[in-house]
């Protein structure tokens, strides 16, 4: 079977991609641009990726194997009113669908149990969590994860796996596609919300998803939140259970993701939860949290109150001693988020000498939306005399500087990609 996938160095579909290729099919894709991910995929053999997103382009794949099958991207549709790819694969009656489609053919032609981590915020590093204890335990398992990691690629099949563990995003309402054998909840807070337009719509699709699952594994407070009602087979978990705290890793939020992976892998295993502990306390870490650049700065994915009141807490335990300032960069994802979240940030920053806020990282924006500008945000937090506006330029640059000289740690939080902070920061500090 021939695979199209359409932005291919997307951190949803250029996983598949390659776990397509592993699994026997053959692949073809494209992107809008090139990139270090795409140049990595074409490194593990996925040489057939055009660079565009044309009529022209994907009809000559077509012609010199025909398309079985067209896997794209939410982004594509969302950026293209009219698609031109998914207009030629209409016109020629090819199947088409997002990721979640083509995953569950995976899932049933190899004969795969889906261990599923969905949430809120965690997702990434629990998904990253449970792969580690499966390595540490040497059980084959074929996973896909939406971040690099040290000890893997973010997508692999294993032919020997019984499982398959998925970073089940919400996003697109993509999680009720599946119907896993194990699902573990990170954490739910509302989000997305030009997907689930309120509160309540959020509650009900992650209700949904646990209805569909064989087994859940919860947090005692989300039980609560979302109301859960009906569910197969339920794990409640509580935050203050004294394993948590022996579990040697930096930061609050970082040991509950891991007693949530420690559960999952638990149930699907069997091995013991003493043993899994002592596993995890040894766990790198991922890419984008927590990541050292340099000497006393690191970048990390926090983009939601949630989240950052999770990095503050490695951060803050991090510090080498009292008289250590943790100074934070913080650029927002999407300007749409921030008109739903601003009265969330608050206190999210307690522990921070000073923050520097910078403009939104702007995504599949409303035209007709305000432009949220750091100035505003910055008031809606319990302490604004903490927090400057700034850009992301020469004087930033010798702000980071000063700073680093002085001996502070200094984290940037950000959640957008090509052009961003994240990217920014690597250009100007590690080039």
């Amino acid at each position: 079977m021939h695979i199209f996938f359409s932005a291919i160095g997307g951190t949803g579909i250029g996983p598949l991609a390659l776990i397509a290729k592993q699994a026997g099919y053959t692949v073809s894709g494209s992107d809008k641009q090139d990139s270090v991910y795409i140049q990595y995929l074409r490194s593990q053999g996925l040489t057939n990726i055009h660079i565009g997103q044309s009529k022209e382009a994907i009809a000559k794949a077509h012609e010199k194997q025909p398309i079985d099958w067209y896997v794209y991207s939410s982004a594509v549709t969302m950026e293209q009113a009219e698609p031109e790819e998914l207009a030629f694969v209409r016109a020629k009656r090819i199947k088409y669908s997002k990721r979640d489609g083509l995953l569950n053919q995976i899932l049933v032609d190899k004969k795969l149990k889906l261990i599923a981590i969905a949430g809120t915020h965690g997702k990434s590093t629990t998904t990253a969590m449970v792969i580690w204890l499966f390595k540490q335990l040497k059980v084959p398992l074929s996973y896909s994860v939406g971040a690099k990691l040290s000890f893997g690629d973010m997508g692999t099949f294993d032919p020997k796996s019984e499982y398959f563990a998925y970073e089940c995003d919400e996003f697109d309402r993509n999680f009720l596609a599946f119907h896993p054998y194990i699902s573990a909840i990170t954490g739910v807070s509302w989000d997305h919300h030009e997907i689930f337009p309120t509160r309540e719509d959020y509650q009900g699709a992650f209700r949904e998803f646990i209805s569909q699952s064989d087994h859940t594994i919860c947090w005692q407070e989300d039980y609560d939140y979302l109301q859960i009602q009906s569910a197969k087979k339920m794990a409640v978990l509580e935050t203050d259970h004294p394993h948590i705290q022996t579990i040697q890793l930096a930061g609050l939020y970082n040991r509950l993701d891991a007693w949530i992976a420690i559960h999952a892998v638990h149930e699907a295993t069997k091995a013991p939860l003493k043993k899994l502990v002592s596993l995890m306390s040894a766990f790198p870490g991922l890419q984008r949290r927590m990541e050292k650049l340099t000497k006393n700065l690191y970048t990390d994915y926090a983009h939601t109150p949630e989240k950052i009141t999770g990095c503050m807490s490695v951060a803050l335990e991090m510090v080498e001693d009292s008289k250590q300032n943790v100074v934070v960069i913080y650029e927002p994802l999407t300007n749409r988020r921030q008109h739903f979240m601003r009265k969330d940030y608050k206190d999210c920053f307690n522990g921070a000498s000073q923050v520097y806020w910078v403009p939104s990282y702007l995504a599949r924006e409303d035209p007709l939306q305000e432009i949220l500008s750091p100035e505003e945000l910055i008031k809606d937090l319990d302490n604004p005399s903490i927090a400057l506006p700034m850009k992301r330029d020469d004087e930033l640059k010798k702000v980071i500087k000063k700073h680093l000289e002085a001996g502070d740690l200094v984290v940037a939080m950000s959640g957008g990609g090509g052009g961003g902070l994240d990217d920014w920061l690597r250009h100007t500090f590690t080039a």
